[in-house]
């Protein structure tokens, strides 16, 4: 992919994602601005299919839905209620120690900035992008193994982990499409562009994309 060509990949994109359900994220910060449900969320969904996470946020939200309220439940409550989130007792006891941080830390509030959230535990730039991107609508690239994986087969970029395309992207990612990027390509990842054996006879984008690494394709 040419990096002119990437105006038109994105506009393909916007039209292809709405047949898709929307990243639990973005469900999230569509019934809430709120960066804390964002943040808590963010945890939640690693490793877990999105419904699961849907579920798991609702039920953990009706508890509590600020900080302070979060820090008193019980452990073993907050395990019940995001089970059967991936690795939910470990999340349990992260989301205790997040919240403890942001009311001894931070106020009770959310820091806006990604060297700040990483510091939280088990809140990796993925998620501090997130939060920033769709919290507070701030400039970031959230970069998760879809937009790694696709932004590498496209040729728009050529590295070896999330952490070196984030850095890539910034430097060359028109900056208005930052914060919808990762919304755009989950989808998009999950449905046409997969690991392995992607829908390439039916994907739009197909004339923009070198296909790095394919070696099987439908």
């Amino acid at each position: 992919m040419r990096a002119t060509e990437i105006h038109a990949a994105i506009r393909l994109l916007r039209l292809e994602v709405q047949q898709w359900q929307e990243p639990v994220v973005g469900m999230v910060a569509r019934e809430s601005r709120d960066p804390f449900r964002i943040l808590i969320a963010c945890v939640l969904s690693l490793r877990t299919k999105d419904r699961t996470t849907a579920d798991a946020s609702q039920r953990l939200f009706a508890l509590a839905s600020d900080p302070a309220t979060m820090a008193r439940l019980p452990l073993r409550r907050i395990e019940t209620a995001i089970y059967p989130v991936g690795f939910y007792r470990t999340k349990a006891k992260q989301i205790r120690e997040i919240c403890r941080r942001l009311l001894d830390v931070y106020g009770g509030l959310v820091p806006d900035e990604i060297d700040e959230l990483v510091t939280l535990k088990g809140v990796g730039r993925k998620t501090a992008n997130l939060v920033v991107t769709v919290g507070y609508r701030k400039p970031g690239i959230c970069v998760d193994i879809h937009v790694h994986r696709i932004s590498n087969r496209w040729g728009y970029i050529k590295t070896k982990t999330p952490e070196e395309s984030e850095q890539a992207l910034r430097r060359k990612l028109p900056r208005p499409y930052w914060i919808t990027y990762n919304d755009l390509l989950v989808p998009f990842g999950q449905n046409i562009c997969q690991p392995v054996s992607p829908w390439c006879s039916k994907c739009k984008l197909v004339a923009y994309c070198d296909r790095k690494g394919v070696a099987k394709s439908r």
